[in-house]
This record gives structure tokens, C-alpha cells and sequence, in this order.
């Protein structure tokens, strides 16, 4: 079997970036830096077959001149001529991610395509009549092997499990039971970066002496921010990898100098983190880490942020959110805003560099914008992240505001766009979003 994935390009719509002053521009952060792990995941679970994986955002930073989806689509359809295409979807890539697969339908009406990923996972009826014909939840890189078996050897799809089909009869569940996958452990599948050579170079952290991948430590998360797409996806979930199964997985990175750890949020478990970097330490693996890390984290453990900075901890990304604590407990972050300022600390003491990204609600007025403003250049950071506050499909937060929406474009759904009223005037409310970017410690970004 022939076997075409491709990661669909970057939403295009940023309304933070297109209204920033000359000053914030370069300071806004345009990608995620890193090849796509699930994919490549996906891509050794089928190794034993013909796979060719296209990287769009890669090739976009790669060549800016590339041609557009469809018809990039089109050129490696003609070279790869497959029997199978798949993508993975997030919600703001979904209308691309549905091109890519109409597109190999235009090609070939018998190429089977199938969708996964977190929008397919939380909102898997979005897929109803559109072109892919399977949809595979979760984490599904077995099921995606399962789904390739079966088309390989002519078994009618709906003897696979967790999975939805579009089907001459309609769109649903096919009928076998759902398999119980155990993604971190038992059916943990390491990725094949082999796929990504061509792109290699486009995995650079700001001014980092070479590429960066993604390594995730565990799956899902015990918290239950409203924004939050991660804990909904896994139930609520926290699963662990086996210590030994990742050091094993960094000590085969020599392609990559730089490790960004795919967590929700690296430090949940201390015991466990610590017992990875003795292992860290005691193989001698030198990389350079970033990772997401809560404040309490932080706050809670600073003998351990001095472990993990001796061993390679360059950057953290941390949610602050807001300033004020009415603000979190109604995000149910479980935080409070005055450990913004001790987590800093923890941080600088151990000279690991932090980016804290704050989430601005379509509600601020000109005075929260001031308050905001005097309160995160009071507590500067190497870099700072200021994004709208934004109901993703799927979370508790959309239920709660769906009735309040006024843009459903999917496309815009990055935290870089308001798709609720705000209280400003959009061009002003965009303005000094954006204008925030510029309070901030570091002179590049990550």
C-alpha cells in the first residue's frame, strides 16, 4: 500500500498581526516550531508500507513561494500516487485539512482518506459528508494501522473500531467496539523523523544552534481550564511514559540539539520528572530543553527547576492567563495571579528564560488594557505572549459562550482573532492586543 500524510499549512488569519504597530511585529510569534509529531507517529505505525509524508507548514517556511494547497497537493498526488491519504486536523486547520482530502478525491475517487487529530477527536461530526471517509479519534496510530490493514486486504471498514465513516448509507460510528489504546505506554509508537529530513532545517527556535523536535513526556491533564481543548480530549486524563522509553527516544536525537517537550504541562508529576533527568544526567544526554510549566509548579518545586536547568531546562512556556484572580477561577486555572511574580523568580534564579503568555478577554475595556500593561511590565519576562481568549469547539468554555458567537469561521479559531464581540471596537480591541507584544525582557522570540 501507498500511503500519502500530509500536515496542512498554517491558518492565514492572524487579526493580532495585522493590526500591530511597526514596533510589535517581529515580536509576535507567526508558527509553532517543530515537526508534526502525531503524524510521523501515525507514519511508523504503517512503516511496513510505502509512506511518503507531506509537511506544508514546513515547505511553506521552506520555500515561501511554494504553490498554493491544491496545487501542491496535486504535484505529490501525481508522484506518490497513493492508496491511502491522511491528515491530521486542528480546528483552525480544519477547512484546509478538508481540502487536502477533497483534493486527492478530485484525483483519484478511489484513494481512501482519512481525517484525525484533535478537532476530529472533539468534534467528530463536523466530518459528516465531507471527503474524508474515515475519521480516527484519539490517539489513533494503531487504529490508522488497523484502518490500512483492512482496506489492504478488502475487510469492510465498519469491522474496525473508533472510528466514523462516510458511507454510501451516511455518516456514524462503524460498529465494532472501540479499541482501549494506551498511547503513552503499551501501544506507544516512537515517531519516524526520518519523513522530515527535507524540512529539518525549518525546526529552529529563534537564534538556537540547530532544529528542534517535539518529545512528549506524557499524555493529557488533571486540570480543567475551560479553554483547554488537552483534558477533554483524554477525559480528564494523566498518562505518564515509561522513564526508560524516553530517555532511549532522546538519546536517538543526535539530528536535534533542541527538545520541546509536547506536554500540557511537563511538571505535573514531580517524583516522576525527577527520576527522568537523574536519567538524564546519568546517560550524559545533552540537549537543550523547552517546556510548559504551571507556576504552582514552579513555586511548589525549586529545588527541582534547578535540576532540570543543570541538565539543559533553557525555556518554559507558562500560562499566567491573567493578572487577576477573578479572572482565573473563572477559567478554573486553579492558580493564583501572585504566583506569577515567585514562579519569575524561580525561574531567573536559575537562569532558565520564561515566556508567559497571558489570554485577553473580548471584554477588556481601556482601563483593563492599562492594568494589564502596568502589571506585565512589572513582571517582565524574557518573552511574553498576549492571545485573545478564544471558545474552541470541544471545550467547556464554547458550551458555556457558544449562544455569544459571531464568527464561525473555523479557520479563525488560533487565539490570534476574536470570533466573540468585544467591547472595543474590533480595529482598537485588535490595536491594543497587539500592541501589548512589545512589553517583554528578550529582543527575539521562540
Amino acid at each position: 500500500m501507498r500511503i500519502l500524510l500530509v500536515n496542512p499549512p498554517r491558518s492565514p488569519h492572524n487579526g493580532i498581526l495585522e493590526h500591530a504597530p511597526a514596533e510589535a511585529l517581529r515580536f509576535i510569534h507567526k508558527k509553532l516550531i517543530g515537526p508534526p509529531l502525531g503524524l510521523l507517529t501515525v507514519a511508523a505505525s504503517v512503516r511496513d508500507h510505502d509512506v511518503f509524508l507531506l509537511e506544508m507548514k514546513g515547505e511553506y517556511d521552506l520555500d515561501p513561494d511554494a504553490p498554493p494547497p491544491r496545487r501542491l497537493m496535486r504535484r505529490w498526488l501525481e508522484e506518490t500516487r497513493p492508496d491511502v491519504v491522511g491528515t491530521t486536523v486542528i480546528t483552525s486547520e480544519y477547512n484546509a485539512g478538508m481540502e487536502i482530502l477533497d483534493e486527492a478525491k478530485r484525483f483519484d475517487p478511489s484513494v481512501l482518506t482519512v481525517a484525525g487529530g484533535l478537532h476530529a477527536t472533539l468534534c467528530a461530526g463536523d466530518f459528516a459528508g465531507g471527503p474524508a471517509d474515515v475519521v480516527c479519534q484519539g490517539h489513533s496510530a494503531p487504529v490508522f494501522a488497523k484502518v490500512v490493514r483492512a482496506r489492504e486486504s478488502g475487510t469492510p471498514l465498519e469491522a474496525v473500531g473508533g472510528i466514523f465513516l462516510n458511507a454510501a448509507d451516511g455518516y456514524g460510528r462503524s460498529g465494532a467496539p472501540a479499541p482501549e489504546v494506551d498511547a503513552a505506554r503499551r501501544d506507544f509508537v516512537r515517531p519516524d523523523r526520518s519523513l522530515v529530513e527535507r524540512w529539518i532545517e525549518t525546526y529552529r527556535v529563534g537564534k538556537s544552534a540547530g532544529p528542534a523536535t517535539y518529545v512528549f513526556t506524557s499524555l493529557g491533564c488533571p486540570y480543567g481550564c475551560t479553554f483547554c481543548s488537552i483534558w477533554p480530549m483524554h477525559g480528564g486524563t494523566y498518562s505518564p511514559r515509561e522513564v526508560e522509553s524516553i530517555v532511549e527516544e532522546l538519546a536517538s536525537l543526535d539530528d536535534y540539539p533542541v527538545v520541546r517537550f509536547a506536554d500540557a504541562n511537563t511538571l505535573v508529576d514531580a517524583r516522576f520528572v525527577e527520576r527522568l533527568f537523574d536519567r538524564i544526567e546519568e546517560e550524559g544526554i545533552r540537549k537543550q530543553y523547552i517546556m510548559d510549566m504551571r507556576t504552582d509548579a514552579a513555586v511548589s518545586h525549586p529545588r527541582l527547576i534547578e535540576k532540570l536547568a543543570r541538565n539543559g531546562l533553557a525555556v518554559v512556556v507558562s500560562g499566567f492567563e491573567s493578572f487577576r484572580d477573578e479572572e482565573l477561577d473563572r477559567y478554573k486555572k486553579t492558580e493564583k495571579a501572585s504566583l506569577i511574580h515567585e514562579a519569575i523568580r524561580v525561574f531567573h534564579d536559575n537562569g532558565v528564560m520564561i515566556r508567559g503568555n497571558y489570554m485577553v478577554p473580548p471584554e477588556y475595556g481601556r482601563d483593563d488594557f492599562a492594568e494589564l500593561a502596568e502589571y506585565a511590565a512589572s513582571h517582565r519576562v524574557a518573552y511574553a505572549g498576549y492571545t485573545i481568549l478564544t471558545p474552541m469547539p470541544g471545550t467547556s468554555l464554547y458550551r458555556e459562550v457558544e449562544g455569544e458567537i459571531v464568527d464561525r469561521d473555523l479557520d479563525k479559531y488560533n487565539f490570534f482573532n476574536c470570533v466573540l464581540e468585544p467591547k472595543l471596537p474590533i480595529d482598537e480591541f485588535y490595536e491594543r492586543v497587539a500592541s501589548l507584544w512589545t512589553i517583554k525582557e528578550g529582543t527575539d522570540v521562540i
